[in-house]
């Protein structure tokens, strides 16, 4: 086993939903920072996981009448169920339920404790339970809302332990001086300083303990407190590799060599997570690398604007490799980037199809065609092949470069360029006429070796990227599974007499139009089915909590007609419905397509609530909702009144 030690974690995701695009980005990140450094000789461990604890997991869990750990159980498995699909090679997925690490935070907690660094007092601000942060009424927005996710934040009082992060201000400052390294990119590191070192407030201690819920790691001197969440999660990379239970392997691994997390969660991982090791006595990361968020059409993803995008999809219909390439090359990894489906099959066709597949698929089919499929070197040379070999044996140093920094996008373009400069040497030499012609049978297979060799070397060079890809192009090449990365620095490392094995197409092109449609069939249905799951685990309660006629009389429910139907532009399971509430005109999409016919519906009166806030689905706005009533069958029908009633009247 290497000597060489590097120990990499993606953020400890909080599990209050499905993950979407945007989380698989990070973590697609990490499994290319293993791959990579794993073929470069390192001894790795990737640690994911899940932090399972605090008020928001458990109010989410009561919406379904679901005990919090029973609500997380169901999230977790379809987590690891993703991570197995997109065969992400993880060394150990922590929970924060865990019973060591459990026990291991409790340690932690009464070590400060004893230590002095964790007090007694009353806390009184501001909280954000999405997020799971407190914050000072300076750092707040308008409205007093969270500067993170822009949610309403609660003015709380209550009584609580904190940790005395003020008292490691000056000296987490200095360690940012003295290692540059610390934070990348390296703007955000300014971010930090900015935002929580300067003004009047500057580095206040931290609350690290809450008493008005109890879904979290109890004290361990007073069980009225549970451990605030971000000394919880932030602890899992600790336990992850046995801290507090196995001496020898936390030794080995610690401390992490990257910590990868987004950048919302910064200041969690290069403040507080810095200052808590400071006061254990632990060593500090190597580094923190803070990502940059994916967007949905420069629009932050969310369930309830209808534009989340899940994995799943893509990977049924394009395969995980597309996936993988697509999120590493056309984002730069430390800022936002838009995720737009046209773009990620422009990307597909252009890159994998045309460059990559293409170039595979014409070497391979003209080796067999004009060589019976033998790969042969006759040594019968040209200066265009000496171009072509300069620049396959020095793109390993460019993507070294690049990987060291996490340039994931550079070094893909990099790579890339070595396949557009192979299929110009195809145009260059035409193979096809060389073929035409006896005498020139020794440089038609020198030129077939050339492209067959660069070929060898790129499935080397994205194999940390794109594992699977690499895989089937050496298949083709009729080499073996296993890759040495010194082999891409040299250039003629093919045997003669070695046989091609001429299979599909890796990409095949996309129609664009067709393929948009087809995903978004695939993403709406598998959104609806976990819209639905979710709402059959509501209904393990037959009878939801009581509401006092005060909150039913905060509803406006109303008769509507229909007066027109149209088909969603952009999911076919949806309708576009437009409504008439009296003198009022309303828009509402509604997913009721597979019930109704458009001609059934209009003119009919039906009951809807006019006054819920407007969301988008699929891009499209909607305005109310209707009434609907549905059995345990799947049999759906529209509510509406007994008799006929003007459309406007009032439900009460």
């Amino acid at each position: 086993m290497s000597n060489k030690k590097f120990y990499v974690t993606t953020p400890i995701y909080y599990p209050s939903d499905n993950l979407h695009i945007g989380h698989t980005y990070c973590t697609v990140a990490v499994d290319c920072v293993k791959r990579f450094k794993k073929i470069k000789g390192y001894d790795v461990f990737f640690t994911t996981g899940t932090d399972e604890h605090g008020q928001k997991i458990e109010e989410k869990a009561k919406e379904f009448g679901m005990k919090p750990k029973d609500y997380v159980d169901g999230i977790v498995k379809n987590i690891k169920k993703l991570w197995k699909i997109m065969d992400i090679d993880y060394d150990y997925f922590v929970r924060s339920t865990d019973e060591d690490h459990e026990k291991d935070v409790k340690n932690i907690f009464q070590k400060l404790y004893d230590k002095g660094d964790i007090y007694k007092g009353e806390y009184e601000g501001y909280y954000c339970t999405p997020c799971e942060s407190f914050w000072t009424e300076a750092q707040l927005g308008e409205n007093k809302t969270c500067p993170d996710c822009g949610r309403e934040t609660q003015l709380t009082h209550e009584e609580s332990y904190f940790f005395r992060l003020s008292k490691y201000k000056d000296r987490l400052l200095k360690y940012y001086e003295d290692h540059p390294e610390f934070i990348e990119p390296a703007f955000r590191k300014n971010e930090m300083i900015k935002n929580f070192f300067e003004g009047k407030d500057g580095l206040e201690d931290l609350s690290v303990s809450r008493s008005t819920f109890d879904w979290g790691v109890k004290v361990p001197f007073d069980d009225k407190h549970v451990v605030y969440v971000w000394i919880d999660a932030l602890a899992c990379y600790l336990t992850a590799i046995g801290y507090g239970t196995d001496k020898e392997k936390f030794n080995s691994y610690w401390p992490a060599s990257v910590h990868f997390v987004g950048k919302e969660i910064m200041r969690f991982h290069v403040i507080i997570w810095p200052a808590l090791l400071m006061a254990l006595d632990l060593p500090l990361p190597e580094k923190v690398f803070g990502h940059g968020w994916i967007l949905f059409d420069n629009d932050k993803m969310s369930k309830s604007k209808g534009n989340v995008i899940y994995p799943e999809p893509i990977i049924k219909l394009y395969g995980v490799d597309a996936l993988k390439y697509f999120l590493l090359r056309e984002f730069s990894f430390g800022s936002d980037g838009s995720f737009n489906i046209e773009k990620f099959m422009q990307r597909l066709n252009s890159d994998l199809a045309n460059d990559l597949g293409n170039l595979l698929s014409r070497t391979v089919s003209m080796i067999d065609k004009y060589n019976e499929g033998l790969i042969n070197d006759m040594g019968v040379r040209e200066d265009v092949d000496e171009d072509l070999e300069n620049l396959a044996v020095s793109v390993v140093d460019e993507v070294e470069a690049a990987m060291e920094h996490y340039q994931f996008s550079v070094a893909l373009e990099s790579i890339w360029k070595l396949i557009r400069r192979s299929n110009k040497y195809v145009d260059e030499t035409e193979p096809w006429k060389l073929a035409k012609d006896e005498d020139k049978k020794d440089r038609l297979n020198t030129v077939l070796y050339n492209l067959a060799e660069s070929l060898r070397i790129v499935s080397i060079l994205i194999y940390p990227f794109i594992k699977d890809t690499s895989l089937k192009i050496r298949e083709q090449l009729g080499l073996s599974d296993e890759i040495n990365w010194e082999d891409s620095r040299v250039f003629g490392l093919l045997k003669d007499g070695t046989k091609v094995n001429k299979g599909e197409v890796i990409f095949p092109r996309l129609d664009i139009e067709a393929e948009i449609e087809r995903f978004n069939e695939e993403n709406t249905a598998l959104l609806n089915s976990r819209t639905i799951t979710e709402a059959k685990e509501e209904d393990k309660e037959s009878i939801k909590k009581e509401v006092s006629i005060e909150d039913f009389a905060k509803l406006d429910i109303r008769v509507a007609e229909i007066v027109d139907v149209e088909d969603h532009p952009n999911a076919d399971k949806l309708y576009v419905l437009k409504l008439k509430i009296g003198d009022i005109d309303r828009q509402i999409v509604s997913g009721i397509k597979e019930y109704y016919k458009k001609e059934d519906l209009v003119g009919r009166k039906i009951l809807m609530i006019l006054n819920l806030k407007p969301i988008k689905l699929r891009g499209v706005e909607s305005n109310g909702m209707l009434l609907a009533a549905e059995d345990d069958e799947g049999n759906l029908t529209l509510a509406s009144t007994l008799s006929e009633i003007k459309s406007g009247a009032k439900i009460s």
